[in-house]
């Protein structure tokens, strides 16, 4: 009897053609990365090279210099048969593209490449230059004849196909909702977090911990951390100085509350005064410290209070007082970091005072609370999270500052300082730096914990769904006074600064010659023609165009891998999310210096050698600024509906296409503003990058700093003016592509008048 087709199932309705098309690519994806990685292995070489380009040296591969062999020669001709995982590996993922997708494929991409990976990851760091890297290998294992390099072209490309593979074979047992697009962005992000952030950090950190001899002790930490240069109190009872760690303590919360009360005054009077009329000065102000070199100031205020200063030359001309370098010290690091500092603080003040409701305050008003108490009772403790804020940037910006401490510091040392001549100068004190290192993090960490101690338990949302016209209100009368007796003369001092410092490069010898002149812009910037053309005969034109490049190359990698982290962290759910994004935010909590010293203990050895390349530098730069590009991407994503990416999603578009054709478009404000952050910030950064920069690739700072030394201002002076005029130029127009933020609020009569004028 035949049954009823009625009655039957009905057939299974064929693949559409979107969801056809996925799959086939995602087949095509698997058999491209597994033959990539085996071209890569026969045909490129497997080390690298250091006087070349080993992409140059192709024709080699095959012949008998050891060092330029593919990964085929270096297993069957030069015994290193460990790395004949990688071709098992490849092999295995091979045989897995012929399965259908599914959790078979995914056990055998996992069980295939995924040990290849490990397997070569634990070889490259396990052997070194020497053979064996660790003494208990040679203690089990004996002595190791054959020895390994720094990874090559090779090497990195069966790694980075090993890598996508594995990423696949989890997506396809089910991780990651099987979407292999999330799974290759997440391992790959991870990946690079883990080796240019969390191992050359652990590894500095744990340099501390070995005696000179190399021996692990745990006393060797103990011991660099309470010496008497750290923790002395001499100076307390009549000695000349009290230890590096008391002086950065001291200077640090001296900097921070500074910064923190002068950034408040004026973002007060930007947003609530009725008589200031200076707030586009005030944004100018604002937009200094990241347009300038860290070190400006200190040269400007050298000028001024320098030994042979405006002040200095005033006071024997019209006093007879010998001149002599009383500015010298933490008054000069405290002057120079709270004037290079405080507008940092102003930017966070200005929008923290933007954000609170004037609501609330008219509800204040209304139950007849006077300004004063107004001010008191509501405003200003809806201002605590800011003031938190500020503090903290304060006071890790001036534990991180290298710049001033260097030009303005003279015999009082700080960490930043004490962690640079540990590693450049006669003594290379490895395990010192390391262990300044540590006192640098653990005083960045307690800052963190302390706020977030002090905040945890309070609630300061202001701004929600619901309208809001009110009018801000006006400072009481006493506030306001105070407010324009200590803040209107600091943007007039600060502007005396800045100008002092443009006016340094334009003038012979500054104290004693003022004849005004360009030849310090000639001798930086000089240009002649010769036979074969235009001569770039300036001393600085190596490091400006050497910095431009770099800043170039890392400026996109930092805005790109930021943004897809941040789209990971705000659109995915996956296990390990929050180390993940702690590992992301890491470089933001790590003082400049530390990470540089990083840097240097990490990359000098096997498998990765860097030292002396650019590549450790744009690295140095990308890592460096990756918080804010993760930051301005979150931000960003706040603000989009989670119902674009899911109608895309519905509509059977993959994840990639999702993010490119539907958030990316959307995303373009915070694209613009972590490419400019991150160019700006690599050209004018220096705490970082001291340790890294050769004869080869100087940077502009390293110049600066190096002419500084010499005694030579002018040319110094003159280089930051052209640094300054093009970070300017490139900062007005990210602000006229961005904008400002709007709230919708009413402003006060005064204010509109002003505004409108």
């Amino acid at each position: 009897m035949q049954a009823n087709p009625s009655l039957t199932a009905p057939p299974r309705a064929p693949l559409p053609r979107r969801a056809a098309s996925g799959a086939h690519g995602a087949s095509r994806a698997l058999w491209a990365w597994a033959l990539a990685g085996l071209a890569a292995f026969v045909l490129l070489p497997w080390f690298a090279v250091q006087e070349a380009n080993g992409l140059t040296r192709l024709a080699q591969v095959w012949g008998s210099d050891e060092r330029l062999g593919s990964g085929l020669m270096q297993a069957l001709r030069w015994q290193r048969v460990w790395l004949l995982a990688a071709p098992a590996g490849l092999l295995a993922a091979l045989v897995a593209c012929a399965l259908a997708p599914g959790r078979r494929q995914g056990a055998l991409l996992l069980a295939g490449p995924g040990l290849a990976l490990l397997a070569l990851l634990a070889s490259g760091f396990a052997i070194g230059a020497r053979g064996w890297a660790f003494e208990w290998l040679n203690v089990a294992w004996g002595e190791l004849s054959v020895r390994q390099w720094g990874l090559g072209w090779g090497a990195f490309g069966v790694l980075a196909s090993l890598l996508m593979l594995t990423a696949f074979g989890l997506a396809r047992r089910g991780f990651f909702r099987g979407d292999l697009f999330v799974a290759a962005a997440v391992l790959v992000s991870a990946s690079l977090l883990a080796l240019f952030i969390v191992f050359p950090v652990a590894k500095a950190l744990s340099a501390a911990f070995f005696t000179e001899d190399e021996r692990f002790a745990w006393q060797a930490l103990t011991g660099r951390l309470l010496s008497e240069r750290n923790f002395g109190l001499s100076c307390l009872s009549g000695g000349r100085r009290c230890g590096v760690a008391w002086n950065t303590l001291f200077i640090g919360v001296l900097t921070a509350a500074s910064t923190t009360l002068l950034g408040t005054l004026l973002a007060l009077l930007a947003e609530r005064s009725q008589r200031l009329r200076g707030s586009r000065a005030l944004q100018l102000l604002a937009l200094a410290p990241i347009v300038t070199p860290p070190f400006v100031v200190g040269l400007g205020l050298i000028l001024l209070f320098g030994r042979a200063g405006v002040v200095n030359a005033w006071l024997e001309a019209w006093w007879g007082v010998e001149p002599t370098r009383w500015f010298y010290g933490w008054l000069g690091i405290w002057m120079a970091q709270t004037f290079a500092f405080t507008p940092v603080a102003f930017m966070i003040m200005r929008g923290v005072v933007q954000g609170v409701a004037p609501s609330m305050e008219e509800a204040a008003q209304t139950l007849r609370a006077s300004p004063a108490q107004t001010w008191r009772t509501v405003t200003l403790p809806l201002l605590k999270p800011g003031l938190a804020n500020a503090f903290l940037v304060g006071f890790i910006e001036s534990m991180a500052d290298f710049g001033n401490p260097i030009v303005v510091g003279g015999q009082f040392s700080v960490l930043s300082t004490e962690i640079f001549f540990s590693i450049v100068g006669a003594q290379y004190d490895q395990g010192r730096a390391a262990a300044l290192a540590w006192l640098l993090m653990l005083f960045a960490l307690a800052a963190f914990a302390l706020q977030r101690r002090l905040l945890a338990r309070a609630r300061f949302t202001t701004v929600s769904g619901k309208g809001d016209a009110g009018v801000p209100l006006a400072l009481p009368p006493g506030l306001s006074r105070w407010a324009h007796g200590i803040a209107v003369p600091w943007m007039a001092f600060t502007l005396v600064i800045y100008a002092l410092a443009f006016a340094g490069g334009f003038v012979q010898v500054w104290g004693r010659d003022w004849t005004p002149t360009l030849a310090h812009f000639r001798s930086a910037f000089d240009l002649q023609w010769g036979e074969w053309g235009i001569v770039w005969a300036g001393t600085a034109w190596n490091s400006f165009f050497t910095t431009f490049k770099l800043a170039a190359i890392s400026a996109p990698l930092t805005a790109g891998l930021g943004l897809l982290i941040a789209w990971l962290l705000a659109r995915t759910q996956f296990k390990g999310q929050g180390a993940f994004e702690f590992s992301a935010l890491l470089a933001f909590a790590i003082p400049g210096t530390v990470l540089g010293v990083s840097y240097i203990l990490a990359f000098n050895v096997p498998p990765l050698e860097l030292t002396g390349t650019a590549l450790i530098i744009v690295l140095c730069f990308l890592f460096r600024n990756l918080p804010v590009g993760v930051r301005a991407g979150t931000a960003a994503f706040q603000q989009l509906d989670r119902s674009l990416d899911e109608a895309s999603l519905m509509l059977r578009a993959g994840s990639l296409q999702t993010l490119r054709h539907v958030v990316l478009p959307l995303l373009r404000p915070a694209l613009v503003t972590a490419l400019v952050y991150s160019f700006v910030r690599s050209i004018t950064t220096l705490s970082a990058v001291i340790f890294l920069v050769t004869a080869e690739n100087e940077l502009a700072t390293a110049y600066i700093i190096g002419r500084v030394g010499n005694g030579d201002y002018g040319v110094a002076l003159a280089y930051c003016t052209v640094l300054i005029v093009l970070m300017g130029l490139a900062t007005a127009a990210i602000q006229a592509l961005v904008g400002e933020r709007r709230l919708g609020r009413r402003a006060a009569a005064g204010q509109a008048q002003r505004k409108a004028g």
